[in-house]
């Protein structure tokens, strides 16, 4: 079967832009998408220009943007991507500097993942055998071959280059799950998480999710750095604030109340009061205010008791 290839091609000595070059290829079944790209580097263009190694799943080098979506050219399936989108467009991951067609610069990625420190902290130690921490639960996040593939799909990367970005943060996960660091280091750890472009900018589009090669989930490892953070009473930042405001509010209340939910995001701060009195004024030309002399939302005793339940240490087992 002959197919035609898209493939995003540039070259910054000649190009001042990229742009797409159409190629034939006669394939045959069980071909790969990387397959194809190496048989046209071989056969039809040697200028092209891509990244491979082990060609099973391994390595990572060969992540690119197949048909729109992030994905591992050597476990991608020809047959399988012209069934679903009736063509094959191929290019460089998003959010990276292009070195030449679909090869990306990986030292922003790597940059950030230096940041988190993912190493154990000096002083951490080994485990007793057969204590309580013997078997760490990882939850698969030590699985990641750092493809950049959740990086390429994140949103938030997208508009701020600053955002640690998802593999990073799952990195720091790992870290954080391992019986060998130290209660000192853990807290360091997640203090330095809190800032701007930490785990508190994650908008949880689930994109980092959807195209992860390995299952590593990022975006649940962010969630439970949250977690761990409020746990340890690392409530200051807006992203805490307005976790802890919502469930305080749907708790007292049953519902969201969106009059009072931007007061408990900002606080009792007069400056951060006078930012948000616009927005304000047009909830309430809106009709966004609730009335507090209404009526209290049916059931609210019975949420309550759901609350509370829910609130109750587990008992052992």
């Amino acid at each position: 079967m002959r197919l035609t290839f898209t493939i995003q091609r540039f070259n910054p000595e000649v190009d001042s832009s990229a742009h797409p070059q159409e190629i034939r290829l006669d394939v045959g079944r069980g071909m790969t998408v990387l397959d194809a790209l190496i048989r046209i580097k071989q056969e039809c263009d040697g200028s092209l220009a891509l990244r491979y190694s082990c060609r099973s799943s391994i390595c990572g080098s060969c992540a690119m943007t197949i048909n729109g979506s992030e994905k591992l050219a050597c476990r991608t399936s020809l047959r399988k991507e012209l069934e679903r989108h009736r063509q094959i467009t191929v290019a460089p991951l998003r959010n990276f500097p292009v070195i030449k067609d679909l090869v990306v610069d990986m030292a922003p990625f790597w940059g950030k993942i230096r940041d988190v420190q993912p190493w154990l902290s000096p002083g951490s130690a080994l485990p007793r055998a057969g204590g309580a921490h013997s078997h760490p639960e990882f939850h698969n996040v030590d699985a990641c071959i750092m493809c950049g593939a959740c990086v390429a799909a994140c949103t938030v990367y997208e508009v701020s280059k600053g955002f640690a970005g998802p593999a990073a943060l799952a990195k720091a996960d790992r870290f954080l799950s391992d019986p060998r660091e130290a209660g000192a280091s853990t807290r360091a750890r997640l203090s330095a998480l809190q800032g701007e472009h930490g785990i508190w900018d994650c908008t949880r589009c689930n994109f980092c999710v959807e195209v992860c090669p390995k299952d590593v989930q990022p975006m649940e490892a962010i969630i439970r750095l949250r977690r761990a953070s409020l746990d340890r009473g690392m409530t200051t930042t807006g992203g805490a604030r307005h976790i802890l405001g919502f469930t305080s509010l749907v708790e007292q209340q049953g519902h969201l109340n969106e009059a009072l939910m931007p007061l408990k995001v900002v606080g009792l701060s007069p400056s951060r009061l006078l930012h948000i009195l616009p927005l304000g004024i047009k909830m309430l030309l809106k009709g966004k205010i609730p009335n507090p002399l209404g009526h209290a939302f049916p059931g609210l005793s019975h949420l309550k008791a759901l609350i509370r339940r829910a609130k109750r240490p587990m008992p052992p087992v």
